[in-house]
């Protein structure tokens, strides 16, 4: 038993750790265009408030695209290009919430659950005592013999 746990927790470990290293982007990689593109997909258009700058179709959302260009073009980094649009709109603008703060709960929360569940099933598993259900009683024994007679007699 110790050791299935032991395995399920190297699985959630190894799980979450491919989810953080598939989740990181290389700032430096792509072209303009892309790179352009990713940091707009990541900031709220101001005006559809439901809606990426990427796919706004709104006219502020096509200045910020243009303005994230020219500073991708310029030589700014994708943190230095979100921070201007943090200090100018709010930290609102991101679409994706940073991990501090309170901002960590809905990062930390599926984790969190996903323990929390797996800790609670363990502990009810180890309380389950074994089951003697399937034990017949001699009351039973005796009916169902009875019972097999009578159908050996009939045939």
């Amino acid at each position: 038993m110790k050791r299935a746990v032991a395995l399920i927790a190297v699985a959630i470990a190894v799980a979450i750790g491919a989810t953080i290293v598939a989740g990181r982007d290389d700032p430096g990689s792509g072209t303009v265009a892309d790179r352009a593109r990713d940091i707009a997909a990541g900031l709220r258009c101001p005006v559809c408030l439901n809606l990426s700058v990427a796919d706004s179709p709104s006219r502020l959302a096509g200045e910020m695209r243009a303005a994230i260009a020219s500073r991708v073009r310029s030589g700014e980094t994708d943190e230095e290009i979100r921070a201007y649009f943090v200090d100018r709109y709010g930290e609102w603008i991101l679409l994706e919430p940073t991990r501090r703060g309170l901002n960590l709960l809905p990062w930390a929360l599926p984790v969190v659950a996903l323990v929390a569940g797996l800790a609670v099933w363990l502990a009810l598993v180890r309380r389950r005592p074994p089951r003697d259900d399937m034990a017949v009683s001699q009351s039973e024994r005796r009916r169902i013999e009875h019972e097999l007679r009578g159908l050996e007699e009939s045939t």
